[in-house]
């Protein structure tokens, strides 16, 4: 998410007018403006950035950071990010480990707890995050395939999400036709396990013994039964017992490839 977005965005949120950040902060509504829209021409000032914080309500040195970043040439931004992505995925990995959630012997084998309906810490706004690409998912039937030799956070490849800060986040290629038109082969698509699932949304589902997993819309027919359905007509849904789910992600972005 861009700098200009995250401010509005809080605005709004508070209720605030751009007039009313003006007259609190000194600075001009037109240029504000600017800030808000991504036009502005020069970067905001660091004695700007600090006064919207506090306005704001922002945690102090927030927007300063997500500023300098936006700031960075874009191959020491994408340098400084993927350092910090492996960061974070270690830290996850030692936090698994000391929740005793994945014991050390088995850190490639547990991505997520066995629930339908997953529910995290809040996530602390950020400038966005590079995202695990694990591997590819059918987008028809399940088939043999085991995400699960992928520890939360590691992968062979990443993505760049700005607007992503849920850092459990995956993305997956797609393969096959039945998730089309929606997606299509060769479709990244971004899966977070922070989003609430409701009945009818493209998911990602990891199934229990044997390990498979699918790209589908998932509705829950009932209390133990639930109908993945393609939305590619010429597939039929399928009906699968709700406890052979270990986890179930809704979509959030998809990245087309052109």
């Amino acid at each position: 998410m861009a700098l200009g977005q995250i401010i509005r965005e809080r605005r709004e949120q508070m209720k605030l007018t751009l007039d009313e950040v003006s007259n609190r902060i000194g600075f001009s509504k037109p240029y504000l403006s600017t800030i808000e829209t991504s036009k502005v021409k020069n970067p905001p000032s660091d004695d700007l950035l600090n006064k919207l914080e506090e306005v704001l309500g922002f945690e102090q040195g927030l927007l300063l950071h997500i500023a300098h970043l936006e700031r960075m040439p874009s191959d020491i931004r994408q340098k400084y990010e993927t350092a910090e992505a492996e960061v974070q995925k270690w830290r996850q990995i030692v936090k698994n480990v000391i929740d005793k959630e994945v014991s050390p012997n088995k850190l490639g084998k547990l991505v997520s707890k066995k629930k339908l309906k997953m529910k995290q810490d809040r996530v602390p706004l950020s400038a966005g995050r590079l995202v695990p690409v694990i591997n590819k998912v059918s987008a028809g039937y399940p088939r043999d395939f085991n995400d699960l030799d992928y520890p939360v956070g590691i992968a062979d490849d990443y993505i760049r999400c700005p607007d992503v800060h849920d850092p459990n986040a995956f993305a997956v290629r797609v393969v096959g036709d039945s998730m089309e038109p929606k997606f299509s082969e060769g479709d990244i698509v971004i899966f977070s396990p922070a989003a609430e699932v409701n009945s009818g949304d493209d998911c990602f589902i990891r199934f229990t013994m044997p390990h498979e997993t699918t790209f589908k819309r998932a509705f829950f027919e009932s209390k133990d039964k639930v109908r993945l359905q393609p939305r590619n007509d010429k597939y039929a849904p399928a009906i699968v017992e709700g406890k052979r789910i270990n986890g179930i992600y809704r979509a959030i972005i998809k990245h087309e490839i052109l």
